[in-house]
């Protein structure tokens, strides 16, 4: 519990997993939507690269926090 109080465990990746998921989930659910009423080449790029560029997206969010932790660990070397 002490190490969320002092923000030395960071809750963020976790949550930013979670959020990963529910995108790409709606995602898939717009090209779906989209695949049957509009457009049926927009749909399926959609469902191609959506969730490639949301991987994309989140995984930089990942690293500025993997940066942190390694600059925590320099700094208690």
């Amino acid at each position: 519990m002490k190490e969320f109080i002092t923000f030395e465990k960071m809750i963020a990746p976790i949550i930013i997993t979670i959020l990963f998921w529910i995108a790409v989930l709606a995602d898939v659910i717009i090209a779906f939507g989209i695949m049957f009423t509009e457009s049926f080449p927009a749909g399926l790029a959609i469902l191609i690269f959506g969730p490639l560029l949301l991987r994309v997206y989140f995984e930089i969010m990942i690293v500025i926090f993997k940066i942190f932790e390694t600059l925590k660990e320099i700094r208690d070397k």
